[in-house]
């Protein structure tokens, strides 16, 4: 089976790395899967996006990842994120408060808007409904 090197990295850390068969994500131009032996690409990743990494062993690893990059080279996939959670790591009550406190400032706010994408993103990530 083929595969592909990918690296998940956040600002404050490094998520993931390792061998995939395919990498699932969205960005700003909608969902993109890319298998191996994809065309190159840069694309811009959505505010409130979940991206889900089929690991060699076939095991899905879901993460919440907020702002940044898909980049696609030989080489592989990098995805640089401003902030990425691991589903098994988010805390689905503190993202549930979150995403009430974030609809309940919303408006036009843009922060509060913001607030509700990125937790209702962490809910997805994380298998429940938002």
């Amino acid at each position: 089976m083929a595969t592909l090197q990918v690296e998940l990295v956040a600002v404050e850390r490094t998520i993931w790395s390792g061998e995939a068969s395919m990498v699932i994500a969205r960005t700003t131009e909608g969902e993109l899967g890319v298998l191996p032996g994809h065309a190159p690409m840069l694309g811009q990743l959505a505010d409130g996006g979940v991206v889900t990494i089929r690991t060699a062993e076939g095991e899905d690893l879901v993460v919440a990842a907020h702002g940044g990059f898909l980049s696609v080279s030989k080489q592989g996939v990098s995805i640089l994120a401003e902030t990425a959670e691991i589903a098994g790591e988010i805390d689905v009550e503190r993202a549930r408060e979150a995403l009430r406190r974030a609809e309940a400032e919303s408006g036009d706010d843009p922060e509060a808007l913001a607030a509700a994408r990125r937790a209702s993103s962490r809910l997805r990530a994380a298998g429940q409904d938002a």
